[in-house]
């Protein structure tokens, strides 16, 4: 079976990952990212806006920050990722030595079927997830499924090297106060050196994107909007108005006509020590018109 390392050996020299790969080598190479100790505090939590796609690969806008803010951090023991693309309940958990990614989008340049993502047993994470759940909730392990796009794409940009253990878990409801609770019950594992991650994205009003959003920088006011007000109540800690973005927040339901990719975010802030406290985007701005507004929380 092809590696992560022969598999991105194969992109060709001047597509914009393979130069990003090489430019994560040479920063290894000069300085290797330092791994997580207890003396460094607990891990954040992050939020990732993880783009359309395989789309981030191509975007200078995408990877440089990406991979940026990954080095800021000290280099994660394992990474335990909640993803808009993965809504199942009861609790589900991703297979520990999965075959394959999810390629879980399409009209794309089939090199991206291509792509691998191997990163080592994460085993024992699955085991300490378990064990912080209660006794009546279940975790289901699936034997086979492996990483989706919301979970692989921006991670494969973060820690290109495929070194840290990856676990995904599902996202098994849309109620903001029990995927807040859920939250908290992974806190613990930021103590162990282990990155808790919401994927999504702050805007994802798929259906209402327009040829001017594509081919032109033009955002619209629905995005911007819901950005600012989203911008604004993070800012602030406000919680229980995050949490009524239903009907609060303007832009509904255009932003998100289905709500899979802002809700990952609560898991986020309930792994926080502090939900309520403020927090500041790490990455923001548009692309296609959506708002890719990232944060980590402390």
């Amino acid at each position: 079976m092809t590696t992560t390392a022969e598999a991105d050996a194969l992109i060709p020299a001047s597509h914009p990952f393979a130069q990003h790969v090489r430019r994560a080598a040479a920063l290894e190479a000069a300085g290797p990212h330092r791994p997580w100790t207890p003396a460094d505090g607990p891990m954040p939590a992050l939020y990732l806006s993880h783009g359309g796609g395989p789309m981030p690969f191509q975007d200078p806008g995408w990877l440089e920050p990406l991979h940026g803010w990954a080095r800021t951090l000290p280099k994660p023991r394992a990474i335990l990722v909640v993803s808009a693309h993965w809504e199942s309940a009861p609790l589900s958990i991703s297979a520990e030595r999965p075959s394959e990614l999810v390629y879980d989008f399409g009209g794309f340049d089939p090199l991206y079927h291509r792509f691998r993502y191997d990163t080592p047993d994460p085993g024992d994470l699955a085991r300490l997830v378990s064990g912080l759940l209660p006794d009546t909730e279940h975790v289901h392990q699936h034997a086979s499924r492996g990483l989706d796009h919301g979970a692989w794409v921006p991670l494969k940009i973060m820690y290109p090297g495929a070194d840290v253990p990856v676990l995904q878990l599902s996202l098994p409801t849309e109620d903001p106060d029990r995927l807040l609770a859920l939250g908290a019950r992974l806190r613990p594992l930021r103590e162990q050196g282990v990155l808790v991650v919401g994927s999504g994205h702050m805007t994802h009003g798929l259906p209402f994107l327009t040829r001017e959003m594509f081919t032109g920088n033009v955002v619209p006011g629905w995005s911007s909007d819901f950005d600012a007000w989203a911008a604004d109540a993070l800012g602030r800690g406000d919680v229980a108005e995050l949490s009524r973005f239903r009907t609060a927040a303007p832009g509904m339901p255009y932003a998100h006509p289905t709500v899979e990719h802002f809700t990952p975010m609560f898991v986020t802030l309930g792994a926080a020590s502090d939900p309520a406290a403020p927090v500041l985007s790490t990455l923001d701005g548009f692309a296609l018109g959506l708002s890719r507004r990232s944060f980590q929380a402390a």
